[in-house]
Formats: structure tokens, sequence, C-alpha cells
């Protein structure tokens, strides 16, 4: 939100400089990002004067110049060579002196340069307006009116004055704040002085020949309709000090009417509108709902098609504006146009939103009636610019106001005991204090007691409907660097169960990060066309971007579309982590888990003078796998095979029945949808359930054993469809003690085995920490071994 420094100073009356200002506004809550400063005009007219045309003779090489005689209250007369038709002796003029830089108001700066033009000097240069960004007109030199002062500066003359536009960054709970009026009100509380509204009183009916008549029949939608109608009007163009007004926080300047209306919404925070009245066909306004797909133009020329939840403005046959967010092409304010009917509404904030967001429009009035207007303001506001409009574009009013409010909007009612200020503020401020600013805030104290005070907050401050919230409001202007923060804090400890989770995140995050990965953290919105299931999908009700509409079902996309980015700026080899949550609906009861994910994807290793670049393999992402269950001590897992639709291939790592960790090769559909290119590999941990198994899990610390281990080997014939994982769990369940470690170390396929069968080559790791072992003991657990393997994997042991 763009805030002018000189705007406020209308409605607050300081010697503040900008920057107490902006220091001001921080500290109440309004973050003022950046500060800058704005010269009303480009070039601020700096090097231009007020001169005077003393004489003008014929130019002797050029017919249609003339050499002037100009005194510009340095004592010495310049001598200026002019093209200009209308110039002549006796005249007050703009001159640009030599060394000045002239900003025109179409084309580039140039400098003034003392030259020869045609053999004569020229010292100087006399202004048209559109030469200094004052205006279009080219027919001739600017001449002022006989009390310019001659050699005083030109920007003092066209009174001139440099601005200040504060950028900030406003907070969708402040909707009271969206306007130089809303701004103003906390630099008042906070500075203790009063404010100073817009006078209206000069506003009258001045006759009745304009009536049109009104009708709300969404009364829910549009609680408050009010309207004037202005006639005699002439559009044109604005005068220049509302064109500066409106340049300075970036709004371009249309026509007097339009600009007048604009200039209301960002004065007082009331968005209007202003009907062409001879577009207003049957002469009545009606506020209603449309059938559905009926098709409207806007004021952009697009033509959308509405649905029965638009509230509209419509006349007697045809819809002439979507309510609160956009004006139709065909009932806007034209350069013919002589009468207007001037809306004032308050409108239903959420039905606004909504068709805001459904036909993706952004406007000043739709960004304020979506946060909440001042039900109140309706009024005044349409006053303010019935007046504005009547100053600067004549004409008369020529209607009584109409006023539909049949259900005025209550103030919200709140009970504010001492006691729980002080306890949420953690500092006693005086009672005194506290309804000091609680009047300054313009919040009405219905009674009082030493207990505490009953209030009415005004509807427009959306956001305060409970005593917290105005403790909130007392916090904001009390000042929060007023609160004393003491140097010893004194908490009573207590425990938890181990382990916490940000112990193992932090384990595995050291892990990974010590491995080359690096950590992402990304947005839990994304959008529909990733749901695996749309239907279960938690949906946003209203979605900022059609791209950030729904909450996560997986955490793949969010980390694919990090790699995508990094990808397309030439950073193919990435390691990544990320810790995040997931979330889904099924019969309307909301479910959120916690999960952890790996990928990895491009290179595991860069080129070197000794090596060439590796490629991330699946087996790679195994390596990480296998390390994370056993650097969490995590055994008794069962392995199978991947049947996850996103992965092209991979496996599942069970635990107690439950799916611990998938991990694989990403399918190229999933790749197609986050515009991936190369291979990805993804693991995915349910980190709910890796935190109560790692919590159950007991390390204990043993010696290394003194004994020797002792490698066995077994070649076997197994069926295709037989894993290593299979039987591993086999001889893990045979020999649970002495068994250290199993490894297969060759695979066989081809023709000279029998169809559908593999030949497997397994070593044993066999130790003892207590003795060593016996070939008799080895023998015995190896018997155990085939025995096993060849009852429950039908393997065949090869001798």
């Amino acid at each position: 939100m763009k805030i002018s420094y000189n705007w406020l100073k209308e409605f607050v009356h300081t010697d503040k400089t900008p920057g107490e200002i902006s220091t001001i506004l921080t500290g109440t809550g309004l973050e003022v990002e950046s500060v800058e400063k704005v010269q009303a005009i480009p070039g601020g007219l700096e090097g231009l004067v007020i001169g005077y045309v003393k004489e003008t003779t014929q130019h002797p090489n050029a017919d249609r110049l003339k050499v002037t005689k100009v005194d510009v209250g340095t004592g010495e007369d310049l001598q200026i060579v002019c093209g200009a038709a209308n110039v002549a002796a006796g005249q007050k003029v703009v001159v640009a002196t030599v060394g000045t830089t002239v900003h025109p108001t179409s084309g580039e700066p140039f400098p003034i340069n003392k030259s020869k033009i045609r053999g004569e000097v020229s010292e100087g240069m006399i202004c048209a307006e559109d030469e200094i960004s004052l205006g279009t007109d080219h027919a001739g030199i600017m001449v002022l009116a006989d009390d310019a002062v001659v050699g005083s500066p030109a920007k003092n003359y066209f009174k001139l004055n440099d601005d200040y536009m504060y950028e900030i960054g406003l907070t969708p709970n402040r909707a009271d704040a969206v306007s130089h009026l809303g701004t103003a009100r906390d630099i008042a509380a906070f500075l203790k002085i009063g404010i100073t509204k817009p006078d209206i009183s000069a506003f009258k009916v001045d006759n009745t020949d304009g009536i049109i008549e009104v009708v709300v029949e969404n009364e829910t939608a549009s609680p408050r309709y009010a309207g004037v109608t202005i006639s005699g009007i002439t559009v044109k163009e604005s005068p220049q000090w509302l064109k500066e007004r409106l340049a300075v926080i970036g709004v371009r300047s249309i026509n007097n009417v339009v600009d007048a209306t604009n200039y209301v919404l960002h004065d007082l925070g009331q968005p209007l509108h202003a009907f062409d009245a001879d577009a207003i066909k049957g002469n009545k306004v009606i506020v209603k709902n449309c059938p559905e797909g009926t098709l409207f133009k806007t004021l952009d020329d697009v033509e959308r098609k509405l649905s029965v939840d638009d509230l509209m403005i419509c006349n007697a046959e045809t819809p002439m504006c979507i309510a609160g967010v956009f004006g139709g092409a065909e009932s806007g304010v034209k350069a013919t146009t002589t009468s207007i009917f001037l809306e004032s509404a308050y409108f239903n904030a959420v039905s606004i939103r909504k068709t805001a967001k459904r036909h993706g429009l952004k406007t000043d009035a739709s960004f304020r009636f979506e946060r909440g207007t001042d039900p109140d303001m309706v009024i005044f506001a349409l006053k303010r610019a019935a007046l504005l409009i009547k100053e600067i574009a004549g004409g008369s009013i020529s209607s009584n106001i109409v006023d539909l409010y049949p259900n005025p909007v209550a103030p919200f009612d709140v009970d504010l005991l001492y006691s729980h200020v002080h306890r949420l503020i953690g500092q006693v401020i005086p009672h005194e204090e506290i309804k000091n600013i609680i009047k300054a805030l313009d919040i009405e104290i219905v009674s009082e007691s030493a207990e505490g005070l009953i209030l009415k907050v005004p509807p427009y401050r959306v956001d305060v409907t409970r005593d917290v919230d105005v403790i909130e409001e007392i916090l904001r202007i009390y000042g929060y660097n007023n609160i004393y923060i003491p140097t010893q804090v004194r908490a009573s400890l207590s425990t938890s169960p181990r382990p916490e989770k940000d112990t193992v995140q932090n384990l595995l995050s050291d892990l990974l990060t010590a491995n080359g990965f690096n950590e992402i953290i990304s947005n839990s919105l994304t959008k529909s066309a990733y749901a695996d299931n749309l239907d279960n999908a938690v949906k946003i009700l209203n979605p900022l971007s059609s791209d950030l509409d729904v909450m996560r079902q997986t955490m793949l996309y969010s980390g694919l579309e990090a790699i995508a980015y990094n990808q397309n700026r030439q950073n193919a080899d990435i390691k990544f982590y990320e810790f995040g949550k997931v979330y889904s609906v099924k019969d309307d009861k909301y479910n959120e888990s916690q999960r952890f994910a790996i990928f990895m994807s491009g290179a595991t290793a860069s080129a070197q003078w000794n090596q060439k670049a590796t490629s991330a393999t699946f087996y790679n992402l195994k390596a990480i796998v296998d390390g994370i269950l056993q650097k969490l001590n995590i055994a008794d897992v069962v392995v199978e095979d991947s049947t996850c639709k996103k992965l092209a291939y991979g496996l599942n790592y069970n635990h107690n029945n439950k799916t611990l960790v998938k991990f694989g090769q990403v399918a190229t559909t999933a790749l197609k949808k986050a515009d991936v290119d190369k291979d990805v590999f993804y693991a995915d941990f349910s980190l709910d359930q890796l935190l109560n198994i790692v919590k159950k899990n007991k390390i204990v610390y043993q010696d290394i054993s003194k004994f020797p281990a002792v490698k066995r080997d077994l070649s076997m014939l197994i069926d295709k469809s037989v894993s290593f994982g299979q039987l591993k769990q086999i001889a893990q369940r045979t020999e649970r003690k002495l068994l250290k470690e199993i490894n297969v170390f060759d695979v066989y396929e081809g023709d000279k085995l029998p169809a559908g069968k593999k030949s497997y080559a397994l070593s044993f790791i066999l130790q003892d920490s207590e003795k060593t072992l016996t070939d008799k003991a080895i023998d015995a657990i190896m018997q155990k071994l085939i025995y096993n393997l060849e009852k429950e994997a039908g393997a065949s042991i090869r001798k």
C-alpha cells in the first residue's frame, strides 16, 4: 500500500519529518518497507525561474524566430531565441536557464546549453507547458499572471512541493488502515493529537431533476447501498494538483470524474463508482445476482461469464458493474458524459472476495471490500466525492441521496478487564493511559469501573472483536519498545518423553548434510493438479491462485519443483532433503502427518582429472536410506517391492506391518507434471512412525569383540521372484545371536540356468563376543541356515 506524506499531513497537523513518521508507523504495526522521495512532476522544475520579456525583435536570419531580452532577476538580461508565435514584450514567462535539464511531457530529458541559433546567441529557453511536464499543450509558450515574481523559482509559483511515498506492508487484519485517513488515525493516536477530516458541510441538493430509482434485491451481499445523481458535468482533464496527488501513490490520471472517485478511495478508504446516468436503462439501478453464465463485458473489454453468486449492479435491462470489483464497458464515464449516478456502498467481504478470485480480478476497490470497509463511511465519502466532482467538473446535485440500509451494522461490544490487560502485556499500564489510547483509537467507552471498561468498537475495526484484540491495539499505540524486558528469565524445567522430535531431526540433518545434501523448505500449499485423489485433498476456500489451491498430499512435487528450479539454472546435480507435513481429508475428518523426504538427481560426484562424473542411481539412494535406519538403530524391517504409482520402481521398508519408508526412481508421469527432464530418486519416510520407533529403541554400547569373526559363503538357485530381502530375513530369524552380517556378492541370470531361476551367492559373517567359534558350531549354524533357506525360500544349494 502506498501512502503520501503530504496527504497524511492534511489529516494530522504535525511537524514530524518523513523519517519520524516512518518510525511511528512501523512502531504501531504498519510496517514501512521503503520511503521514497517523489517529485510532483519529473525534474521538479529545478533550474526554472520566472522571467519578464522586456523586448522582442525579429530574428535577422529566420522569419519564424524572434530574439528576446528577458529579465530573470539576476541583474543582467538574457538573450533568448524563441520560436513561439505568441511571445511578446511585457509577458511573465517560465525560463529554463543555461545548465538546467528540462523534462518534457513526452520524450527524453535534455540539457539547456548556451548556443547560437541561426547566428544569434541564445542563453536559455522560454518554455511551453509540455516542455516542462506541466501539460500537453505546445501551441505556444506559457504566459503567467501579472503577480508572478520575476526571478523566483518556478516550482514556488506552481506550488510544487516534494513529497515522500511510504510503501507499507499491510497485514490482512488491518482493514481499517487501507487509506490515508486510516493510516493517520494511528499517527494521531500515537502523538496524542486530534485528526482533521474533510469538511462536507457545503453539501446540498441543488434540484431533484435526476432522480434514479434504486432497488437492492440481495441485502445479504449488499447491506448498505447509497447513491446520488450529479448533472451538468464536464468530463475533462483533472487539475494539476489532483493529478500530482494521485501520481505520488502510483495512480494514473484518467479524467476528472474518475480521478475524484479514486482520490476519495485513497483518502477515506471508501470505494466509489460513477455510472454514466444516460446508460442506466429504465432510470433504475438494481443490485442483484444474474443467472449463471450471463455474459458481461468489463472495462478492459473482456467478456466474462458470470456466476449466479456474483453480485451485480444492473439497470432495468442489463448488468452494468461487478459490484465492488470492476465496472462495465458500457456504463462507465466517457468524454461525452454529462450526468452521473455516483455509487457508495458497503458490500459483504466474503461475497466480494469470492467474486474477485473467481474472475481473477484485483482492483483497488476489491482490495478494500475483501478486507471489510466502514459501513458508517458510506454517506460521508459520497458527499465528499460529490463536492469534489462539483468543484472540478461543474454540475449540480440533482437528486436526494438514496441510502438503503435496512439492518445497520452494530459496533462490537467488548468487556475489558484491567487485570487482563496487565497480565497479557506483562506490565502495569496506568488506567488513565489505557483510556486515553482507547479514546484516541475511536473506541467508545460506554461505562467504567475500578475493574475495567465496557466498550463499543466501531465496525470499521473488523479485527477488533474481543478483549485480546483491544489489548493488542493498546499495546500497539503504547509502544512495544516501552515494555520492560527483564535481564533474567526464570522458568521451571520439565522433562519430555525421549526422544524429542527436534533431536531426531537434527540427527538426520547432520547425517545428510555431512553427505552433501541441502535442506529445502517448501510451501505446504500446492496446486490441485498434483493431488493423488482430489476428493481427499484439503481444498483452500479462498486460494491465492490456482497454483496454491490445495494442501499437499505428498512431499514429492514440492521437491520436484525445487529440482526443476535448480536444473533450469544449470544446477543439475541435486541432493535435497525436507521435513514437512502432508494433508488429507476423508469422511469430513482431516488428517495431518509428518513426513521426511530425500531427493537425488544428476551426478553424485563431479568429474575430476582422475575420474568421470558418476550419475546417481537407485543404489545410492538405498545406501542413504539404509544408513539412516542404521543410525537410528532400526532393524527388523520387512522389504517388499513398491507399488506406488509415483515410482517407476522401488522398495518399501515396512515395520510392524506399516510402511516406514518407500523409495525408488520417480515415474516419468510425475516428472512431467513438474517439468523435470532428468532422472530423480526419491525416498519418503513417515516421520511420525520413525519417531515412534526410535522412542522405544534402546541403544546398548558394547566392547569390540576380542574373538575373530568367521565368513562363510553359500551359492544357491532360487526363483526369480525371491528377493535378497526375503533371504536376509530368513537368515536373521534363523540365527539372531551370532549372525552379524549377510551380503550378496554375486547374482547370475542366464540361459545356462533353468527357466525362472537365478543364482545368488551370499556371504555370512559369524562372531561370538565371548569365545572363538569352533568349526562344529559354525557348521551347525550353516546347516540350519541351509535348511531354512530351502524350506522357506525354495533355495537349492549349489555345491
